[in-house]
């Protein structure tokens, strides 16, 4: 029995077809960080940068200090939608039970 956050951990069984025709099976987790949101890291990685750019932004230069995190946000919300899209090529139904378990993509109870 795996435990994560003191209780017993949840997954999906996800079979599928890799690149050469061999038949494999993952677990989608749904306990834990990633039974909060499917993309939680791309969150943590846009509230570091926001962090480390708003002093300078408060400073020194607004504008040039802001346009990281801009940036930042633009390129890992594309990117949600492209994992998104791979994962449900690869995974199919076992993706869209995946999402009915684990709702938010990037922040829980928004998006």
């Amino acid at each position: 029995m795996v435990r994560l956050w003191g209780r017993e951990a949840k997954w999906v069984l996800a079979n599928y077809v890799d690149a050469v025709g061999r038949a494999k099976q993952s677990a989608l987790l749904v306990s834990g960080c990633w039974g909060v949101a499917r993309h939680g890291n791309y969150t943590f990685e846009l509230l570091c940068t926001f962090c480390w750019s708003v002093p300078a932004a408060v400073g020194y230069a607004p504008l040039p200090a802001l346009v990281y995190p801009l940036f930042l946000l633009g390129l890992l919300v594309h990117r949600c939608y492209r994992d998104e899209d791979k994962c449900q090529a690869k995974y199919g139904k076992a993706w869209n039970e995946y999402c009915k378990k684990v709702p938010y993509r990037m922040i829980p109870y928004v998006y």
